[in-house]
């Protein structure tokens, strides 16, 4: 079993270890219900094991309580989700994800909160892979890389030419990092700017890969995503570098989207970055169901 996601859909087994009211009800957190609303679902699923003697719940009567808390649409859309985690696991193939997007899109939040909901443990960022690289080439020998991503080009009219010879620079260590992935069988997210549609392979052997980028159309939602980031980390990110910055930031923004297009990569709008949370996990699981379905 490759390591990523827990069991998704925990009914128990009669034969086998009994439901559990604490795993059912942190897989319906897992596909968006509220806690509470979610303790009230398995706990009523225990209580109908219990007066039954029984040790395993039905998807069917999942449905069904499901729909009593939560509504009838809402309920299927839970069941389904479900239903498209158990695609997933029974695939048994490492799931690596790539998000991309521009600086201060949400990249590492909504990755991280991804790989949580799926299990995946181990997550890292091109920007680490790009720190790594500074310590074996010092700036005389590879310039591009010692600079933030919207600072390669020099000037605003090379922001986006630098840009790119910085991430082909930095997509050698992320080429490294993958192949050493599917070498140990590990799933994997990966999070950073020089994700660029085009740039990064489609399709793995062996594996489930899902690509999308972040973007964020207001502007001013944009800019206030670098103030909160700012509060959170205590201002160790330089808050006024990326403001004085911000028109590259917005070109490249562009840039990234406009290739995403071009290539087919999925642009998810990262306003809300639990609505985009949503929308990526919803990627891997269809994607995951449409490999299900193929094999």
């Amino acid at each position: 079993m490759y390591p990523h996601y827990r069991d998704p859909l925990p009914l128990g087994d009669a034969g086998g270890l009994p439901y559990s009211k604490g795993l059912m009800a942190r897989s319906l957190v897992s596909a968006g219900v509220g806690l509470e609303a979610a303790y009230v679902i398995a706990g009523q699923l225990e209580l109908d094991l219990y007066a039954a003697g029984g040790r395993a719940a039905e998807l069917e009567r999942l449905e069904e309580v499901a729909a009593e808390v939560l509504g009838e649409a809402e309920g299927r859309r839970v069941v389904l989700h479900l239903r498209r985690l158990a695609a997933l696991q029974a695939l048994d193939v490492p799931i690596v994800l790539l998000v991309g997007g521009a600086t201060g899109t949400g990249k590492s939040t909504v990755a991280t909160e991804t790989a949580h909901r799926l299990g995946i443990t181990r997550v890292t960022s091109t920007d680490f892979i790009r720190q790594t690289i500074r310590a074996y080439f010092p700036h005389a020998q590879m310039p591009s890389v010692h600079v933030s991503s919207f600072e390669a080009g020099g000037t605003p009219e090379l922001t986006e030419a630098g840009f790119i010879d910085q991430t082909r620079r930095v997509l050698v260590g992320v080429e490294a990092s993958l192949e050493r992935a599917m070498t140990e069988g590990w799933s994997m997210a990966i999070e950073g700017v020089h994700l660029v549609p085009g740039l990064v392979p489609t399709e793995i052997d062996g594996a489930l890969l899902v690509h999308a980028v972040l973007h964020v159309d207001d502007i001013e939602v944009h800019r206030s995503h670098f103030v909160v980031r700012d509060r959170a980390t205590g201002g160790s990110r330089a808050l006024e570098k990326y403001l004085d910055s911000f028109a590259e930031i917005r070109l490249l923004q562009d840039a990234i989207v406009e290739r995403a297009l071009r290539e087919g990569v999925p642009a998810i709008e990262s306003s809300s970055l639990e609505g985009a949370t949503a929308e990526l996990l919803e990627l891997v699981l269809v994607r995951a169901e449409a490999l299900t379905t193929a094999v």
